[in-house]
């Protein structure tokens, strides 16, 4: 059952084992579902599709020496 975490502060690095990140391909679906989510949870069935589709994409997963790695991917593209 997908969950959701909110968190009140910053975590430091240091306290992470990995980072999770979609896939380049992912953005526009995954923007998608997160202005549908409210609908979806109040039973939208147009906006819960919106939220499956996102959840359709796998999740990356890095460990934390790679961060850099991405931050710097990410700044060429």
């Amino acid at each position: 059952e997908p969950g959701e975490v909110r968190l009140a502060g910053s975590v430091p690095l240091a306290k992470a084992a990995a980072v999770h990140v979609d896939s380049g391909d992912a953005g526009t679906e995954v923007a998608a579902a997160a202005a549908a989510l409210a609908a979806a949870d109040g039973g939208d069935e147009k906006a819960q599709a919106a939220v499956d589709a996102a959840e359709e994409h796998d999740l990356l997963w890095f460990a934390t020496q790679e961060i850099a790695g991405l931050v710097a991917a990410r700044e060429d593209s």
